[in-house]
């Protein structure tokens, strides 16, 4: 069975950092994109980033771009979200997510992230301002 396990979420000052963490087991990991999707209260879940197989091709979201960086170890089958200079908008929950495709990360038409194959329990983090 494919089992995503989140962790590291928390409560943090603004302009702190957190990392996440992901450990992904039951999959081959080349032939899927593994990230992140985050949802604060009242709003809908949005993709945040991804690494790809291959040449391990990433992705952020305009609002974390310059901030957040994902990577992943291969041989502990663990994706890792580095997050920096949080701000209070950072605040949400955040969710591991695995999918062959990529856009649902990008919010793309026809590929809202109710449609992402795979998910793993969700991850709170605060930011306080």
């Amino acid at each position: 069975d494919v089992q995503l396990q989140a962790s590291g979420g928390g409560l943090v000052q603004a302009g702190g950092s957190l990392r996440l963490s992901c450990a992904a087991s039951g999959f081959t990991f080349d032939n899927y994109a593994i990230g992140w999707f985050r949802q604060a209260p009242g709003k809908e879940r949005e993709g945040v980033s991804y690494i790809r197989n291959g040449l391990d091709t990433t992705y952020y979201s305009v609002r974390v771009k310059g901030r957040f960086n994902i990577t992943r170890d291969k041989v502990k089958g663990t994706v890792y979200l580095q997050m920096n200079n949080l701000k209070p908008e950072d605040t949400a929950v955040y969710y591991c997510a695995a999918d062959r495709n990529i856009l649902y990360w990008h919010g793309s038409d026809g590929y809202r992230p109710d449609g992402v194959a795979y998910w793993g329990e969700g991850t709170l983090v605060t930011v306080s301002s």
